[in-house]
């Protein structure tokens, strides 16, 4: 089988090799799935760099999240060969941009009848993400929610889930054309941070500021987003695209009593009960299975043009996830 690997941290496209492989053989406990998409991440490209929560074992493949059909099941019958699963590799030594991936039962979920690869290989990081930290923010309809990385796949799923809860959504673009697309999937106002004050156009549109908000890019951007939260509000912070660490203000964070707040999905799927998690996961699948519900694919790219894809990835203003089928 094929598989990408690195022997070194590093940018992706630098580091990342195509080789020949055995195809791993499961456990009695484990499954083996033919991979037929995968789906490419910001938490992917971390993990190749070595900033991330998880560090590699080198040399280590590569991809958390993707979906396939099991291709030999477990001991007990639990899927049986052909079912169409969904799954994440993180916490495992293997990582999806491979051909064939084996994985303990506990960590595949069957596919939704109706539901393709192209969705399902983006069903848990950012769906996840979204619908857990929507409902963990404890906001009601009619309240403000302030998305740093709109036009990402997690602004775009978080800005979904907040609508159909009656939440209130403001979201920063750096691009225009952005702009109408997320007005389309629901929110309330974008603002253009190339172009506009972001605290400018929230005390306009919004008045005494948000309640929370979702921040995954810190930096400057972070910074300005949380000088926007109202008393007593909180901030989520679950990435840092920029790179760069949040510059705290430390007497607005005292006088207005703002807390900021670290949220990792491994971390909380790890700690919560398994009742919970089946919840959560399946209010995203019904989330998923919505008609109006926009899972957004830009291009896709066989596996071993992994490089092309990341370059893809990288392009400004891209709309939609890039793709690594089978």
């Amino acid at each position: 089988m094929k598989e990408v690997i690195f022997e070194e941290t590093g940018r992706a496209a630098d580091v990342l090799k195509v080789r020949e492989a055995p195809a791993p053989e499961p456990k009695a406990h484990e499954v083996q799935i033919e991979v037929k998409a995968r789906n490419i991440n910001p938490s992917d490209l971390m993990f190749i760099r070595g900033r991330y929560g998880i560090q590699p074992d080198l040399p280590s493949s590569a991809g958390f999240e993707a979906a396939g059909i099991v291709s030999k099941a477990d001991a007990e019958g639990t899927f049986p060969v052909g079912t169409r699963v969904m799954f994440t590799a993180q916490g495992t030594n293997m990582g999806t941009w491979r051909e064939f991936i084996v994985l303990p039962v506990k960590q595949v979920i069957p596919m939704p009848e109706g539901m393709s690869f192209e969705v399902a290989c983006q069903a848990f990081v950012n769906p996840v993400t979204a619908v857990a930290m929507v409902n963990k923010s404890g906001l009601k309809a009619g309240e403000w929610l302030l998305i740093t990385a709109g036009a990402s796949a997690f602004g775009k799923f978080a800005i979904q889930v907040a609508k159909n809860k009656g939440i209130k959504v403001a979201c920063t673009v750096r691009h225009d054309e952005q702009k109408k697309r997320l007005a389309n999937l629901g929110a309330d106002l974008v603002i253009n941070t190339e172009k506009e004050e972001l605290k400018n156009v929230i005390r306009e549109n919004v008045g005494e500021g948000v309640s929370v908000v979702f921040d995954a890019v810190g930096g400057e951007l972070g910074a300005e987003a949380l000088s926007c939260i109202k008393k007593f509000g909180t901030m989520y912070v679950f990435g840092m695209l920029s790179m760069q660490n949040l510059p705290l203000n430390t007497g607005m964070m005292i006088f207005k009593e703002v807390k900021i707040e670290g949220f990792w999905l491994s971390s909380i799927l790890q700690r919560i009960s398994d009742g919970d998690r089946a919840e959560l996961y399946k209010e995203t699948q019904s989330f998923l299975m919505q008609d109006d519900a926009k899972a957004e694919v830009a291009e896709k790219f066989p596996l071993t043009e992994v490089k092309a894809a990341i370059e893809a990835y990288n392009k400004p203003g891209r709309n939609g996830k890039i793709l690594l089928v089978s």
